[in-house]
């Protein structure tokens, strides 16, 4: 356990960028290779099909077939060779190969073999196309993709409005049968590389109807082609114009605490409130009004904070990060007023590494000056005039992990450093730091120094991880052994024992007495001022370990705790917990049908029920496995908990037992959804399936009605029709299936049937109505999930790039514009509206953070689908937070 205490304390502070580079690479590795097993599926079926289709060839060749030649679809400045033509047959009653992309065994699924009759355009078929070599090659008449035969595309047409690694295109307009987008994809391992300009743009060739009637948008994500129909209610979806949503969203409440990872994080403010951070937010919390406010300028996870001797003014640094574009973005310290939460000095842009590990103001001078350590591999110490924003001085501090950093607070030319295996004490003179190493002499050398304070006569008390406080003070030098002229050294004068593993944290007390806090033994210890230990007593484990403590009142007060939670209480009286979280990454999300309240579960196999009005944690239950994804019964009594090994709970939310408990498969799930009335339960698997339950006697009885079987990569998000008699998916591997659930759980073949049907809810990411949500540049990994407003006017979205978007309902066309919210300081993995849309609630990933947001209401009007004609707005607003 020593061992761990160790490893926790030095870990997250040697090795945040390797792992993180080395997570990033796994993941796009995983998709590619999901991808790469989907295309070859695809392949495969399309193989299938095409021979099965053959024979019926012969029998749709009559008189009234008409054939036209490719070249006079072919943009001009395009020719074919001699010989090379492509013919186009009209066949009605099958959709085109693309719109029956995916499909499975005919013998998997039953369905009625469709006449095929010569009135509509069913597919682009081509002859022989030779290149100027003389060899030939066959175009599929599906996808028409070019081939190394193929006679190169002129470099100087025009470029297409539809740029970008995701493009639509449009259906059912009297437009060319065959339609080539230039399009700047970043290159795909699944496009040949014919399909390629010298620049790295692939050239996409798609099929369009001329049936009015059959509108259809095809969007390309990675190069494969998503097929969408138009509902019947949009006459010209060219004249359809998108506006970001007259609703706006506010921060009302940050749940949770960074404790894990981070140390020196919480305070207490003269205006009572406790000031601590999670993810990009700092977030002050009255203790005694149960109300917070935010600091939300911050543009990455802030790593570190201390309070100004005033204790109004506030310096927090952050880390890094990354763009969008994977390019490091500069670290920085703000220094704010927490009063008015306004920015008052951004120190150090441009001058730190990674990012900002420990910030300390100095004491002696009223906090002119500030002192910051950054993570780079030398932790470069400087020193900054707060005033100004320049910097005074400079230097390399160590290689080695550093903790802390504090300024003497009778002398603010005194700077003490501690970390990994050393304390240093350095001295600021005339632009210049010079340091002194503290030496162990005949005590043990411990591994890590973890924290420090100054006692009221000036000595340095250091907690390390052997357990020890060790009391450091000068020495004169040793003129017997160094000579004349040897100067005075920092040496330890006395080693109390303390706890039974690392010592955390220290707390100096006005009086005199100090606090420490344990990690192994989670204790917290009150020592007199010549460190005799007076009271003492045990965080419950539950909690962890102690991380940091903030004086209250002398008597009372607040821990800080390793896993993620505050406590407040006294020795005599004990502690409770006034802000809690996850401690792993988090994934499941959902809102109760009637009331205010919230269930979240991740990778720390714990599952929590929030309350929204109260903002707190109503109860909260440890699993065997980590839970990925949940949704409550419409008649709010229990809800459904999916885990990491294909096996799912249901829990009373009422007595908190397991009320049922299956297994579908053994890999992990990833969506559950209850039927709107609640007597089905769809289960989506990682396995390709989706797993339908008849479910009785209020949620607490199922038994199995049928698999849906049909997709070729893992379930990702599903929803029901209003009827509750079908199902719409997604996977991950970007396709969109329909499923007749009332009618044995069939595929249904014929997607343009499903285009004028209600769903209960739209999580789903891929879609018509969403299709707008789907920025230039995606890469179909993008987005994580979305969430459709009860009453059909919002569309919130979870990206992978910390934002929370806003649209309105429905956004079917490519850009539309939206609201953009940042606080997260990770992938956003889920979110969901309340039940009534007064909040949306968003969480991240690795920065185990629950936002709530406030639903500002813009103004009233109709409902969504009939909003599709307003006015165009381009532009995409980010208001703060």
């Amino acid at each position: 356990l020593r061992k761990f205490d160790d490893v926790s304390a030095g870990s997250s502070a040697e090795y945040p960028d390797r792992v993180s580079m080395m997570e990033g690479r796994l993941q796009l590795q995983e998709n590619e290779i999901t991808l790469l097993k989907s295309s070859l599926a695809d392949a495969l079926r399309r193989l299938r099909l095409h021979d099965q289709l053959i024979p019926l060839v012969p029998l749709a060749l009559t008189s009234d077939i008409q054939s036209l030649s490719l070249e006079d679809a072919l943009p001009k400045g395009i020719s074919l060779t001699e010989g090379s033509r492509a013919k186009l047959h009209r066949i009605q009653g099958l959709e085109e190969d693309e719109e029956v992309e995916k499909e499975k065994d005919l013998s998997r699924a039953s369905s009625v073999e469709e006449p095929i009759h010569p009135t509509t355009i069913r597919s682009l078929q081509r002859e022989d196309l030779q290149d100027p070599n003389g060899s030939t090659e066959s175009l599929s008449s599906a996808r028409q993709t070019p081939i190394s035969g193929s006679p190169a595309p002129p470099k100087d047409l025009p470029p297409s409005p539809r740029s970008g690694p995701l493009s639509t295109i449009l259906e059912g307009q009297n437009k060319p049968l065959c339609v080539i987008v230039c399009s700047s994809f970043s290159s795909s391992p699944f496009l040949p590389d014919c399909m390629s300009f010298g620049d790295k743009s692939p050239i996409l060739y798609a099929c369009v109807s001329t049936n009015p009637q059959c509108q259809s948008i095809k969007m390309f994500i990675r190069g494969r082609p998503i097929t969408m129909y138009v509902p019947s209610n949009i006459q010209n979806y060219d004249d359809l114009r998108m506006e970001p949503p007259v609703e706006k969203l506010e921060l009302d409440w940050v749940y949770g605490y960074r404790g894990r990872d981070c140390r020196a994080n919480l305070y207490l403010l003269a205006s009572g409130e406790a000031v601590y951070f999670i993810a990009c937010v700092v977030v002050l919390y009255h203790i005694n009004n149960r109300t917070q406010r935010h600091y939300s300028k911050h543009t990455d996870c802030v790593r570190c904070l201390t309070i100004h001797p005033d204790k109004v003014r506030v310096a927090s640094g952050q880390t890094a990060g990354v763009d969008k574009d994977g390019k490091p973005l500069q670290p920085y310290v703000h220094i704010w007023d927490s009063s008015t939460l306004i920015t008052l000095q951004q120190i150090g842009l441009g001058t730190f590494e990674r990012g900002v590990g420990s910030v300390a103001f100095s004491f002696a001078d009223s906090g002119a000056f500030l002192c910051v350590i950054d993570d780079s591999n030398e932790h470069m110490l400087s020193v900054w005039d707060c005033a100004k924003g320049t910097k005074h001085a400079e230097v390399k501090s160590t290689n080695e992990a550093v903790f802390t950093v504090e300024f003497n607070p009778n002398d603010s030319t005194n700077i003490i450093t501690c970390g990994k295996s050393h304390v240093y004490f350095w001295t600021l003179s005339a632009g210049s730091l010079t340091k002194k190493q503290g030496i162990f002499g005949k005590y043990k050398k411990p591994k890590f120094i973890q924290c420090f304070v100054f006692s009221l006569t000036g000595d340095v008390l250091t907690g390390d991880s052997e357990g020890n406080i060790l009391t450091w003070g000068k020495s004169p030098g040793d003129v017997k052994t160094l000579g004349k002229g040897a100067k005075e050294t920092f040496q330890i004068m006395r080693q109390t024992r303390a706890h039974d593993g690392s010592v955390f944290t220290l707390c100096m007390l006005q009086g005199g007495a100090l606090l420490s806090g344990g990690g192994k033994d989670r204790k917290i210890i009150r020592w007199s001022a010549d460190l005799a230990p007076e009271r003492e007593c045990e965080i419950p484990e539950m909690f962890g370990a102690v991380r940091c403590i903030a004086d209250v009142d002398g008597e009372e007060v607040l821990v800080g705790t390793t896993r993620n939670a505050i406590l407040r209480g006294t020795f005599s009286d004990g502690f409770v917990a006034i802000v809690q979280g996850h401690v792993d990454e988090m994934w499941g999300l959902a809102t109760h049908p009637s009331q205010d309240v919230f269930l979240t579960c991740g990778h720390d196999r714990q599952v929590c029920v929030w309350n929204t009005e109260e903002h707190k944690l109503d109860w909260c239950t440890t699993l065997e496995e980590y839970g990925l994804c949940a949704d409550f019964c419409p008649n709010g009594a229990v809800v459904s908990v999916g885990l990491s090994t294909g096996r799912w709970l249901v829990l009373d939310l009422q007595t908190k037992d397991v009320v049922s408990d299956y297994t579908d498969g053994n890999e992990q799930l990833s969506v559950m959804r209850y039927s709107p009335d609640g007597s089905f339960l769809a289960v989506g698997s990682h396995d390709n399936f989706i797993y339908i339950y008849n479910v009785t006697e209020s949620g607490r009885r199922y038994s199995r009605y049928g698999k849906c079987n049909g997709h070729s990569s893992f379930i990702t998000h599903l929803d029901w029709s209003k009827d509750g008699k079908y199902i719409m998916s997604n996977s991950g591997d970007y396709e969109i299936l329909y499923w007749d659930i009332a009618g044995g759980c069939k595929l249904l073949r014929n997607r343009y049937e499903s285009k004028d049907r209600e769903w209960a809810s739209y999580t789903c990411v891929l879609g018509f109505h969403v299709m707008g949500v789907w920025l230039e540049g995606s890469d179909g990994t993008d987005i994580n999930a979305l969430c459709r407003s009860h009453n059909e006017r919002m569309v919130a979205v979870a990206d992978d790039f910390c934002k929370v978007h806003l649209f309105q309902y429905p956004c079917p066309k490519p850009k539309a514009p939206n609201h953009i919210y940042e606080g997260h300081g990770s992938h956003v993995t889920n979110v969901r509206f309340t039940h009534c849309d007064s909040h949306v609630l968003s969480m991240g990933g690795k920065d185990t953070c629950i936002l709530q947001w406030r639903v500002k209401r813009g103004g009233t009007g109709d409902s969504g689908r009939d909003r599709l004609h307003s006015s165009s707005s381009t532009s995409t607003s980010s208001p703060e937070p």
